[in-house]
């Protein structure tokens, strides 16, 4: 707390009187750097990045702050993708609409894979979600609405209230930029509210919550279908943005991509999953056309990050004295 020491490795680090006034000033200053940003840089790029940032944040709500590894995400992000391009382009729904669809689709998934998934814990968890994506992702071979490998293509982005045409890229980065924060803020309160509490108690020591009560399934059932919520919704975002949905968004390397997302930036943490994935994003954004492999540097990338980094490049900025003093917290 402020004006109070903590101790750090045997040294007592004071707090920045003005913890709370540097962290705000921070984020306004994040804010102002996101909406001037597409004067500076190619907004599609920007676009990707926002929405692969808020799928990384909502995996992040359930490895970060429930302790549950999850190996099938690209199930939510995917399968809202498919959900928004097919309402949008077949029903001729509005955009708005459409992401709603997809929302409520992944929370669906989310809460039949979760019932069954939550019933097992460590590796035999992870392991059950990635059965169960590559289930969905054979499903999406199949089914008729999805089109197989050729994907759902051409999907119009319309008009968002009736009003505002989203085929202008500048309003779509600020609707993406908008739903993005939405996304936050919602994973914030969630997170540091009661319910948000209790998550990181049963991570702590599931045994002890249970001891005191609580419905230790009931509750990891209730963020693993949050986090697939938020997945969808990134997951329809990035349908509108790239107007299309393919089985890309449904492999397993999806799964595996936001994992390592995740993991580089800092897991338990706001700000990680968005540096993890501005810094994949941008690896693959601009080393696309280079002869060298993107996977072989993002891979060599993360090798150093394991060494010398382990909580990840955020993780270790927040638990360091100059994170301390400005009243940031890392999560164990």
């Amino acid at each position: 707390m402020a004006g109070k020491s903590e101790p750090i490795s045997g040294e007592h680090i004071a707090i920045h009187p003005k913890a709370g006034q540097i962290q705000l000033a921070l984020l306004v200053l994040a804010l102002a750097v996101a909406v001037l940003a597409p004067q500076f840089l190619y907004p599609i790029f920007l676009m990707k990045l926002l929405a692969f940032a808020l799928f990384a944040s909502a995996f992040n709500l359930l490895l970060g702050y429930t302790g549950l590894l999850s190996f099938g995400h690209a199930t939510f992000f995917g399968g809202a993708a498919y959900f928004t391009a097919h309402a949008v382009k077949i029903w001729g729904w509005s955009p708005e609409a459409g992401l709603l669809l997809g929302v409520l689709g992944a929370a669906a998934l989310g809460l039949v894979m979760g019932a069954i998934a939550i019933r097992r814990q460590g590796i035999y968890f992870a392991m059950i979600t990635l059965a169960l994506s590559q289930m969905f992702f054979f499903f999406c071979l199949q089914a008729s609405f999805t089109h197989g490998e050729d994907g759902i293509q051409s999907v119009p982005r319309g008009h968002l209230f009736g009003v505002i045409d989203l085929n202008d890229t500048m309003n779509m980065y600020y609707f993406v930029l908008a739903v993005f924060v939405l996304g936050l803020v919602v994973i914030w309160r969630f997170v540091n509210s009661p319910f948000g509490m209790i998550l990181k108690s049963i991570r702590e020591n599931e045994q002890r919550a249970v001891s005191l009560g609580y419905s230790v399934a009931r509750y990891k059932l209730g963020a693993f279908v949050m986090s697939a919520a938020l997945a969808g919704l990134a997951g329809g975002l990035k349908a509108l943005i790239f107007q299309f949905a393919t089985l890309t968004d449904v492999a397993w390397q999806m799964s595996g991509e936001v994992i390592l997302m995740t993991l580089l930036g800092g897991i338990g943490t706001l700000a990680g999953p968005i540096f993890g994935a501005g810094l994949v994003v941008t690896l693959q954004n601009y080393l696309a056309t280079s002869d060298f492999p993107v996977t072989i540097i993002t891979g060599i990338v993360f090798m150093v990050c394991v060494l010398l980094f382990r909580r990840g490049l955020v993780g270790e900025f927040f638990a360091s004295k100059l994170g301390r003093r400005l009243g940031f917290r890392a999560q164990s």
